[in-house]
């Protein structure tokens, strides 16, 4: 089924469908934290806010005022969306949910006491916590990258100045110059993610500096639509993409950010521009709050989205172990609605439906050539299993390649209000 902004919200609303029974009497109402105000944390604190019709006092904490969602940002760095039309702010949830929304750092999760510290100093007690941290990267996964190196070869793997930077630093390059991304290895916030930017790179290129090279030093064997991406860029970019995998040393590579340097298995390439995409973790709280095992994410319970490590703490996005599931937004989003309605029938007595999860992840590789890949999952008790699933094929007509970029865009739009009201 195509999905637009108005079926997109329509099944959303029908997913979290619950009817909330109000908290019990004589008692204050129960309290619900949520750490993280992204696709997974602000989704979740809307519909645990709505469907309890204020039965739930619930307060979200995320550091910015302003959210751009990675998902569409590689759009942007390809000219084909302004930068205001990613940027989110959280006034429609306070104002028209009553969520109570504070702009801070959580710094620490006491379980025992059931509260989160603020980088302020203030404290914030809760019954249940939502934690959706989005990821944090890896040290030395990289060697040679840091974050004092990100302004010199920035990752953009966190929407907002980074892909600013990015963009800025790929329309400036020399003619005939190098582009160079370090992609990462698995598991990684939205696997087409990389190759997507790819594409909107050698988009802008093509037309500004036709002479550019893109070199792709990739750790991994193969990658998210793989089959669809190669076709892509031998129909639109020829020549201009050059992709060295685990076989050809892509997995040993390091940067020298001041010399802008790229070694690759020894061999030492100049680059103009260079993207490094490290390994990837949990968001830094979710390790503070042991929430995290030897993986580097956080164990969940399938139906419910609850942590393993403990029962009262749901984790969501990028931050969990999701199974089957991709680290991406539509996910995380998904993910959020089964939270909440496990949180809204564990403190108010509410229905409870048997969770269902969905996933879709358009890329667009030229001006009007859009794929998709998408699944519906279902839990287990070891993980969350796909179900079903599609993928665009090769060879697609125009025609059908532009209504999946429309598509998208509806989706976008959907899936905005449905995050931030």
């Amino acid at each position: 089924m195509a999905l637009n902004r108005r079926s997109f919200l329509g099944a959303a609303l029908a997913a979290g469908a619950a009817v909330s029974a109000p908290a019990v009497l004589g008692q204050g109402r129960p309290k619900v934290v949520v750490i993280g105000g992204g696709a997974g944390g602000a989704t979740a604190a809307r519909y645990i806010a709505k469907d309890s019709a204020g039965a739930i006092d619930v307060t979200l904490v995320e550091p910015t005022r302003t959210y751009f969602t990675c998902f569409f940002s590689n759009l942007y760095i390809g000219g084909f969306r302004e930068l205001s039309s990613i940027a989110h702010s959280y006034g429609t949830l306070a104002s028209d949910y009553g969520i109570n929304v504070v702009h801070d750092w959580a710094v620490g999760v006491d379980r025992d006491t059931k509260t989160v510290t603020l980088a302020s100093g203030h404290s914030l007690a809760y019954d249940r916590l939502v934690v959706a941290p989005g990821i944090d990267f890896v040290d030395e996964s990289v060697p040679g990258w840091d974050l004092n190196a990100q302004i010199k070869m920035p990752h953009a793997w966190k929407a907002g100045s980074q892909t600013q930077l990015l963009k800025y630093q790929v329309e400036a390059m020399p003619e005939g110059g190098t582009f160079c991304m370090v992609a990462p290895p698995n598991p990684f916030r939205c696997p087409p993610g990389p190759y997507e930017r790819v594409s909107m790179i050698a988009h802008v290129l093509k037309a500004q500096n036709p002479t550019a090279k893109i070199l792709i030093v990739d750790p991994k064997e193969k990658f998210s639509k793989q089959a669809l991406f190669e076709e892509g860029w031998q129909r639109h970019y020829s020549g201009m993409i050059d992709r060295i995998g685990p076989d050809f040393g892509g997995g040993n590579a390091e940067v020298r950010p001041d010399a802008m340097e790229v070694v690759i298995d020894g061999a030492v390439e100049k680059v103009d521009v260079c993207n490094v995409i490290p390994a990837q973790k949990a968001g830094h709280i979710a390790h503070l709050a042991g929430l995290a095992d030897s993986s580097g994410f956080c164990p969940i319970v399938p139906a419910t989205m609850q942590s393993r490590m403990d029962e009262n703490i749901h984790v969501l996005g990028d931050a969990c172990i999701a199974g089957d599931m991709p680290k991406s937004g539509f996910s995380a989003n998904s993910q959020a609605k089964v939270a909440a309605m496990a949180v809204r029938a564990a403190l108010t007595g509410s229905r409870a439906f048997p969770a269902k999860y969905s996933n879709t992840c358009w890329s667009l590789i030229e001006t009007d050539d859009g794929v998709k890949v998408g699944a519906s999952y279902q839990p287990t008790e070891e993980k969350i299993a796909k179900v079903d699933g599609f993928i665009s094929q090769t060879g697609e007509d125009a025609a059908l390649r532009k209504a999946t970029y429309e598509e998208s865009l509806g989706w976008y739009a959907g899936i905005a209000m449905d995050i931030f009201g």
